[in-house]
């Protein structure tokens, strides 16, 4: 039962922590409305609120619009941004389909009862590591968080988070704190190690003389340049860089973590269907293609992230296989919480 008392709260919650950090949303353009085919009479086109970068989605976007066979309105924002708004408004929103560039923000729309079941021969599509506990949202591609070094100064890269906060490592790592995907590891961490252990570290790197940077590509240019030993990034941003220049002109390498570490999450970019929203037909039917073999493909050949869906492999060279990472064993939706994860790195002093 949708809970909207609860869910407006949680909104208003979300949004004062979560506005003051995180960067604006998207347009607030009204879309045009006629019958959808669902029987209710409301929008047939398709709106989509897009935590994923326009210029990495935008493409094959367009061919989605093709595929469902309506007009898709694509709204572009920071996805725990979008979601805070979702949930604020409520059954007013005009999204259909939410597109998360991390599970946690799905996972707290999941919560509030905003979004609705899918169809199990879609949820059958995508590893149960990789979508909803509740069935309410998929996975669509992955990623993974590794240590990237640099070998002129790294004879042998650290297996574990844990590891770059020693002494030995003082002054020699770099990471981005505002990152989405960096706070996506974080609240990763305080879930499986609890928030005492989690705020140690944080202190620890901080203590340790760790650098920040504005972004991932900005730590893997320190990491290339010898400004640090060690950064904490994504997989794909190296290997998009290795596309564009060849390895041999790429001075840094990758270091994937053994041992279920929590600096091995592996998130996920997902979407969910807006349950209430009248465009329930057209979003199932975005999601499906989403997971088709042709967006698949995009994702893996374009932006270099795995694809979740089965049946089809990343054709990047050296990329290990997805089935042999050791990732640690944690919900992705549980990723939720991630104003907690704000206010502790705010406390710290590292955003």
């Amino acid at each position: 039962m949708r809970r909207p008392m609860a869910r407006r709260s949680t909104a208003l919650v979300a949004a004062a922590l979560l506005l003051p950090v995180l960067a604006a949303c998207g347009s607030d353009d009204d879309s045009a409305a006629s019958d959808d085919g669902d029987g209710n009479g409301r929008s047939s086109s398709l709106v989509i609120y897009s935590g994923r970068n326009e210029k990495l989605v935008k493409p094959i976007l367009d061919k989605l619009e093709k595929a469902v066979g309506a007009k898709v309105d694509v709204r572009y924002g920071d996805s725990a941004e979008l979601a805070a708004q979702i949930l604020e408004e409520g059954d007013r929103t005009k999204a259909g389909l939410f597109f998360s560039q991390d599970a946690g923000a799905l996972g707290a729309l999941s919560k509030e009862g905003m979004l609705e079941k899918l169809p199990q021969g879609t949820l059958d599509k995508v590893d149960a590591a990789y979508r909803g506990s509740d069935g309410d949202w998929t996975g669509v591609s992955g990623r993974v968080r590794v240590i990237a070094y640099n070998p002129d100064k790294v004879s042998k890269a650290p297996d574990s988070v844990h590891d770059v906060v020693k002494p030995e490592w003082k002054d020699k790592v770099g990471f981005a704190p505002t990152n989405a995907s960096f706070q996506a590891f974080v609240t990763g961490m305080r879930v499986l190690e609890g928030d005492d252990a989690t705020r140690d570290w944080l202190k620890a790197l901080k203590d340790n003389g760790a650098k920040t940077y504005a972004n991932n590509l900005a730590t893997l240019d320190a990491v290339e340049s010898g400004e640090v030993s060690l950064g904490l990034v994504n997989h794909y941003y190296w290997y998009e860089r290795v596309a564009e220049k060849g390895e041999d002109k790429v001075g840094a390498k990758l270091h994937f973590l053994p041992g279920g570490d929590p600096g091995a999450l592996i998130n996920t970019a997902g979407v969910g269907v807006l349950a209430d929203s009248g465009q329930s037909a057209t979003a199932r039917k975005a999601v499906d293609y989403l997971l088709s073999k042709e967006a698949q493909t995009y994702f893996a050949e374009q932006t270099k992230e795995y694809p979740l869906a089965a049946g089809v492999t990343s054709p990047v060279e050296d990329l290990p296989p997805l089935d042999s990472l050791e990732a640690p064993d944690i919900d992705l939706g549980k990723l939720e919480s991630l104003q907690e994860t704000l206010a502790m790195l705010q406390d710290v002093g590292l955003v």
